[in-house]
């Protein structure tokens, strides 16, 4: 990769190389991803790269295209501004392509005296915002693009990455967070408008410390609100669409979801406001024994 700049990342078990034809989105994930462990022995679980579509798109109306050791060959390359998007696309790319050590569920997640709460549903459904305003009323966040659970001890393993914000969801937590953790606004995405808030420091102090899941929810924004006792035929349904490499993990996958669906409460939430949802959701958790 000579010619590239280079950053790594340490992410709870995961190793990133990110490697870039411009210095910019490596500054800014320097500075954003700043109390994050670095990796003294240079190794790396992946690869991203950030480099121009066409040679003359370094500089011309500079654009991103993102591969690595694994990679989407029709994905839209993105304008440089967007550069930090394309870097979390990449890495989260790399994780649903090519993890094997967890069991991955595209969730939210945080924890609270040992017990996780996983929140997972469409894009749209609330859950990254309910996660991060939890994490600023007592609760440690553990993630937001994917929950990382342990296919023999069930445990789910912290991967407290950028939380990523979208469209009316950036305003709320502005009122909540300090400018500091915000990074830059980025509009006009093929996601809307983004911006990423960087976890509370015990989030990455402690992302080594594991959480026995506790609830799950699936949170649908915009809804009279309402709980919702659901089926475990449903879930398992649910969640076997939720996670990127259940049938990589083939058998294990089975058995680990299996059991995480026989043990773990769930409920579908509806809500209007993050006000709302925490009632609920404090309220939920309340009544776990």
């Amino acid at each position: 990769m000579a010619g590239l700049h280079h950053l790594h990342l340490t992410v709870g078990p995961a190793r990133f190389r990110v490697a870039s034809s411009w210095r910019k989105p490596l500054d800014l994930l320097a500075e954003l991803y700043k109390d994050y462990p670095v990796s003294q022995d240079g190794y790396a679980d992946f690869t991203v790269r950030l480099e121009p579509e066409k040679p003359w798109r370094r500089y011309i109306r500079p654009s991103v295209h993102i591969s690595g050791d694994y990679w989407l060959p029709d994905a839209a390359p993105l304008p440089l501004e967007q550069s930090l998007l394309a870097a979390e696309m990449g890495m989260n790319l790399q994780m649903a392509l090519g993890w094997r050590r967890h069991l991955l569920l595209h969730a939210s997640t945080v924890e609270k005296d040992g017990k996780a709460l996983l929140m997972t549903g469409l894009s749209g459904s609330g859950k990254s915002t309910l996660s991060a305003m939890l994490a600023e009323k007592g609760w440690r966040f553990m993630g937001d693009e994917f929950a990382l659970l342990n296919p023999d001890t069930l445990m789910v393993h912290s991967f407290p990455r950028l939380i990523s914000l979208k469209n009316q969801a950036i305003t709320a937590m502005e009122a909540i967070v300090p400018e500091n953790r915000f990074g830059p606004m980025m509009k006009g995405t093929p996601k809307g408008d983004i911006r990423h808030i960087i976890p509370p420091i015990d989030a990455v102090q402690k992302m080594s410390d594991t959480a026995r899941p506790a609830l799950l929810l699936f949170p649908r924004f915009g809804y009279e609100p309402a709980l919702r006792d659901m089926g475990k035929s449903e879930i398992f349904v649910r969640l076997t669409q939720a996670s990127t490499n259940y049938v990589a993990l083939g058998e294990k996958g089975f058995r680990a979801l299996t059991q995480f669906v026989d043990t773990v409460p769930a409920k579908a939430i509806d809500y209007q406001s993050g006000e709302q949802a925490e009632e609920m959701i404090e309220r939920l958790w309340s009544q776990l024994p």
